[in-house]
């Protein structure tokens, strides 16, 4: 294992929350993408139902699976075998399994920078190469079919994340699909993350799949579904990888939690409700738009999706970590440094997340502003 695996710095800003929350604080947390809302009722009722009457054990939902794929049918048009769907415990898990899958030691994968600060240290972690590639406004924050191309040597794979995070923003089905064609032109494997689906708030999501069929695919019932806790993803695997990505999934991980399966399954019963959560991210997500420039805070890459606002705090520090911190210390706002996403430029970013209540939202604006105000 390499040993330049960096930290994960907004789990040390949300340590010193609770801590400043089991004192008494009031405290918004807004440092992690999780929605505050919990489970759907159908998936509690599911739970409740099985913890009286099952045992549970190392068990795999054929029935999850066979829904899943009826899900990809419904939403994308696309037709796939069940046996494609390998349900881990949560996306971090998927994403192991899909490099594990697909790629030797040395492998060069190439990622957006910013990117999910676990894509390029889980990278390292398994001894791949992280080739990051710098992103910035005029490519709304996206690998492009062109940065792809310019790469030299071309790298064995790259990660796609449509919405991405930390920024929100959605590559269109135009540039998917121009990604897809320069990928098979230079023999370059694809793993698309595909966890913030359904969470849109313009654009629609396109899946990879639509335009590469080998594609990789990552997802997980922890953010449109509302189930992090319940620690549940899916990896989707090409039909010529299934058996190794099988042997890899029951040696490392055997199975993803059985009860979590359950309510899963119930889950996609509860669609209104789900709606409902996007609609409150929607409302967020345009009162931080409208009050972030009155603070002066008025450089952010474009939330297309997921629950981000990623912003440029230049003229405020250059030690976003630090911010971030103080920032917590002094108003009860738990952020997330831009430095997790981008270890080059992000000293000068922030990300908030959205997926928190209405009234918190309208809570952390006003204490936000009084406190840059003082400032």
């Amino acid at each position: 294992m390499q040993t330049d695996v960096q930290p994960f710095r907004a789990i040390a800003i949300s340590a010193r929350a609770y801590a400043l929350q089991a004192e008494g604080r009031s405290i918004i947390h807004m440092e992690f993408g999780q929605p505050s809302t919990g489970a759907p009722p159908s998936s509690i009722a599911s739970a409740h139902r099985v913890l009286d009457k099952d045992p549970m054990g190392y068990w795999e939902s054929p029935a999850l699976r066979q829904r899943l794929a009826r899900y990809y049918q419904e939403r994308y048009g696309l037709v796939l075998d069940a046996n494609r769907f390998a349900l881990t415990c949560g996306a971090s898990p998927a994403l192991v399994l899909a490099l594990l899958t697909r790629f030797c030691r040395g492998a060069r994968v190439a990622l957006a920078r910013p990117g999910y600060v676990a894509y390029r240290n889980t990278l390292r972690a398994l001894d791949f190469v992280p080739v990051e590639i710098a992103c910035g406004p005029s490519t709304r924050y996206q690998l492009t079919a062109d940065l792809i191309a310019a790469i030299d040597p071309a790298p064995d794979g790259i990660i796609v994340a449509s919405p991405a995070n930390p920024t929100g923003t959605i590559i269109d089905e135009r540039g998917l699909a121009a990604i897809a064609g320069v990928c098979r032109d230079r023999n370059i494997a694809i793993i698309s993350d595909e966890i913030y689906h359904g969470l849109s708030y313009g654009p629609p999501t396109h899946s990879l799949l639509e335009f590469e069929p080998g594609a990789f695919l990552i997802n997980s019932f922890s953010k449109y579904f509302s189930m992090a806790g319940w620690r549940l993803g899916w990896l989707v695997t090409p039909a010529e990888h299934m058996t190794r990505a099988r042997t890899l999934l029951g040696n490392l991980f055997l199975t993803a939690p059985s009860l979590s399966q359950h309510a899963a399954l119930a889950a996609f019963d509860d669609r209104d409700v789900l709606e409902g959560h996007v609609e409150v991210y929607r409302r967020n997500r345009q009162r931080l738009i409208d009050a972030l420039p009155e603070m002066g805070i008025s450089s952010i890459a474009p939330p297309d999706g997921a629950f981000y606002i990623y912003a440029d705090i230049s003229h405020l520090t250059a030690d976003s970590f630090s911010f971030c911190k103080k920032v917590l210390e002094e108003t009860g706002i738990a952020l997330a440094p831009g430095v997790d996403f981008d270890p080059v430029d992000g000293h000068r970013f922030i990300r908030i997340s959205f997926a928190v209540s209405e009234a918190e939202t309208e809570t952390a604006i006003g204490r936000l502003r009084d406190w840059l105000l003082k400032r």
